[in-house]
Parts: C-alpha cells; sequence; structure tokens
C-alpha cells in the first residue's frame, strides 16, 4: 500500500501546478494488498446478496463496480470540470459532461420509451418538481463542491482510491444529508413552487431528445469559443499505461467514460425503476446512526413518506441507492489498485480538512433539498428531459462560482490563466 505524507495527491491540495513534462506519467504496477482486498470485497459482496438478497440486489451491486471504475480511469469529475471552466476558460471537462449527457438521455429515451426494465420494473424518468427550495439546494451543492473536493461520485471514488481526506468529506456529506430531512416540509411545501415539467410531455421521447442533444452541441461549441477567447491552461496528465493495458491500467479518455457511465446508467435505470443517484443513501445512513444514537427521524415528515418509511426500517442492503454507492467505492478501490494508484495519506492539512467538514456538510444539505446531486437531479434529471435538471446546473453554477472564491479564502488551490496545467 502506497502513503503519502502531505496531501499533494488530493484534488484541492498542493502547489500552484507546474507546465506538463512530455506525455502523461506512467502508471506504476499494481498494488497486490489493496487488488487483493478489493476482489475479495467485491466475490464475497456479490455472493452474499445473491445468497441472502436476491438477484436485483447484486446486479446493482456489481453495476456499482462498474461505475466505480469507470469513474476512476475516466478520472470523470463534476467538481474539476466545473471549477476549470469558471476559473479558467477551460472547457473539456465540460465537453465530456455533453458526451455523458446526450449519450445517456438517448439511452433513456429508449427505455422510457418502451418500458423495458428487468423483472418486471417498469422505469419512470426523473422529472422533480423546481422552487426556492430546490434552488437554495442546488446553490449549496454548488458552492460545496467546489470546498468538498469531490461532487457526490467523485466524494465515492476518491474514498475507493484510498484519499484519506475525502474521508473527511463523505462523513460531513452524511450528516449533512440527514440534517436535510428536517423540516424538508419547510422548503418544498412552505416557500413558493412552480411546479415540474419534462419535454417529453409536449414533444415526445423522440424530440425530447432532439431538442436535448442541440442544446448539449450548443454548449459544446460555446465552450470552444471560450477556450479560443481566454486561453486557458491544459488539463493536467494523470498517469496511464500504454496499449492494451491502458483500458486496465491506465486512464481513459473521458468521452470514453462519459459513454461507459451512460449505458451503466441505464442499466441501473432498467434494473431499479429509477435513474441512478448517490446521495438518498447518505441521507439514510445518517438516519440510522441517528436511531442508533436515540435519536427518532421517523417522526420527521420526510421519514413519514411512505418510500422513506419503508427504507428507514428495512436493511441497508436492501437499499438499491447504498448497494450502487458501495459497489462505487469497491470498484475504484479495485481500479485505483491494479493501475498502482492506491494511496493513502498520512497527514492532512487543517485547511483540508475545514474545507471538506464545510463543504461536504453543505452538498449533503443542498441534496436533499434539490432532490439530488450531480448524479440524481442534474444527470437524471437531464437525461430524463426534465425542465429541473437544466434549472439546478445553471444555479450550481452559480455556487461554483461562490464556492471558488471561498477556496481562495482557504488557501486551497484553484486554477489561474498563468498555470502551467489546470
Amino acid at each position: 500500500m502506497t502513503t503519502s505524507s502531505s496531501a499533494a495527491l488530493a484534488p484541492d491540495a498542493g502547489a500552484r501546478p507546474s507546465a506538463p513534462t512530455e506525455g502523461p506519467p506512467v502508471a506504476t504496477g499494481p498494488n497486490s494488498l489493496a487488488m487483493t482486498t478489493g476482489l475479495v470485497l467485491a466475490v464475497l459482496g456479490s455472493v452474499y446478496l445473491a445468497t441472502n438478497h436476491g438477484a436485483k440486489q447484486t446486479v446493482l451491486f456489481v453495476l456499482g463496480i462498474g461505475l466505480g471504475v469507470a469513474l476512476f480511469h475516466a478520472r470523470f469529475g463534476f467538481t474539476s470540470a466545473w471549477r476549470q471552466l469558471v476559473s479558467v476558460g477551460q472547457g473539456r471537462g465540460l465537453r465530456a459532461h455533453t458526451v455523458l449527457l446526450g449519450t445517456t438521455a438517448a439511452l433513456f429515451a429508449v427505455v422510457l420509451a418502451t418500458g423495458v426494465g428487468f423483472g418486471g420494473v417498469t422505469p419512470q424518468p426523473s422529472v422533480d418538481p423546481i422552487g426556492v427550495g430546490t434552488m437554495v439546494g442546488a446553490l449549496l451543492f454548488g458552492i460545496g463542491m467546489q470546498l468538498g473536493g469531490g461532487c457526490a461520485s467523485g466524494v465515492l471514488y476518491h474514498v475507493g482510491s484510498g484519499q484519506s481526506a475525502i474521508v473527511i468529506t463523505l462523513a460531513s456529506f452524511v450528516v449533512g444529508s440527514f440534517a436535510g430531512t428536517w423540516r424538508i416540509d419547510f422548503w418544498h411545501e412552505t416557500l413558493p413552487t412552480f411546479g415540474s415539467y419534462s419535454l417529453s410531455e409536449d414533444l415526445g421521447y423522440g424530440g425530447a431528445l432532439a431538442v436535448t442533444l442541440l442544446v448539449l452541441a450548443a454548449i459544446a461549441g460555446a465552450s470552444i469559443l471560450v477556450e479560443r477567447r481566454r486561453t486557458p491552461p491544459p488539463v493536467a496528465p494523470v498517469p496511464t499505461a500504454r496499449g492494451l493495458a491502458r483500458i486496465v491500467r491506465g486512464s481513459w479518455p473521458m468521452w470514453v467514460g462519459g459513454v461507459v457511465l451512460a449505458a451503466l446508467s441505464a442499466l441501473v435505470l432498467m434494473t431499479k425503476g429509477s435513474a441512478w443517484g448517490v446521495t438518498s443513501a447518505f441521507a439514510l445512513w445518517g438516519a440510522k446512526i441517528a436511531q442508533a444514537l436515540g435519536m427518532h427521524p421517523e417522526t420527521w415528515s420526510y421519514w413519514q413518506d411512505p418510500g422513506n418509511a419503508a427504507d428507514l426500517n428495512g436493511s441497508l442492503l436492501d437499499h438499491a441507492t447504498t448497494l450502487n454507492d458501495l459497489g462505487i467505492i469497491v470498484g475504484a478501490g479495485l481500479a485505483a489498485a491494479v493501475g498502482g494508484q492506491f494511496v493513502v495519506q498520512r497527514r492532512i492539512p487543517w485547511r483540508i480538512v475545514v474545507a471538506g467538514l464545510l463543504g461536504g456538510f453543505l452538498m449533503g444539505y443542498g441534496a436533499r433539498l434539490s432532490f439530488g446531486c450531480n448524479i440524481g437531479a442534474y444527470l437524471a434529471g437531464i437525461a430524463s428531459f426534465s425542465l429541473s435538471g437544466w434549472v439546478w446546473a445553471v444555479v450550481a453554477l452559480v455556487g461554483t462560482w461562490v464556492g471558488l472564491r471561498a477556496r481562495r479564502r482557504l488557501g486551497l488551490a484553484t486554477p489561474r490563466p498563468g498555470d502551467g496545467v489546470c
């Protein structure tokens, strides 16, 4: 197992980036201990679920492993992409988002139009209402993900790859998600709400897909124009292998990661009947811990919803999102170990601790208010042709701008035009 005495490998720490060397760094050999641990967890977890919880739960765990592998190999970042765009105008990450969103929307259109699901499941779109509460939540999430060093999916795959600093963000994320379930009725019932809308209601899934793809193409084109005007530093290369070994030991092009994540997202939709999400599991974990400590969240309106009440009263290993999340951690850990990139940090600077605590809480609280995170609200919403996904993206982007200024106050690395890489 590799260790680090600093936070230099964390996405938020370290000195200003320097100019890139000749080509990307070469990946080292596999980390045997971490790889063996990952394989054991993947196999034993799958066998246990198949034996005690059924095929559906097993498939969801395995799909989570696939998501973790893809997230790690593509270093698919929502936080870093928006940070680079807002800070220096680097649009490479945003264009990868358009690939992910467009491919997922195309697959969702087919799945939702045909109603094809596994084991009698009928897939449902993610169409959420828009209101003051949801927009406040998206704003808080945008701020939090820049402070915390990752979005919801990013936190999970960084935890899996051994980055100790991000565990602080995850713990605070769970606390914030649980806190967000208290008085949720105030945010969604007392404050103004404007209802929900899906393009498919008026245009059908074919028309909605065409409009979505056109908008995404326009966004990708606009990002290229911004780059030409601002000439941002290039994105820093990450360790990779050569030839076919790159599939299992190297970094994938981000567009490849986007396509793979889209395919896995469609399979999640067909397996559990709703889109891939992350943060509802965090709220549930927090509620279970709270009950163990003598609290009574079951009296709160959020946990009196029939679906949420069933989750609270049931086993965590029957909760679809929990299984996906655990799979992501295992899959990312396995991918990092095979690529020689599994790293455990021994010392974490105080500013990273403070930022992780604050950022994680804001993301957790914001995700509950806005019906999800960069996955459940942004990706699932836009891919389901819901207006809520686009509103979430715009407001969270404003939050990113605020969060970047908060990062600088804490002395965290933020891309600047004069950097060698970003």
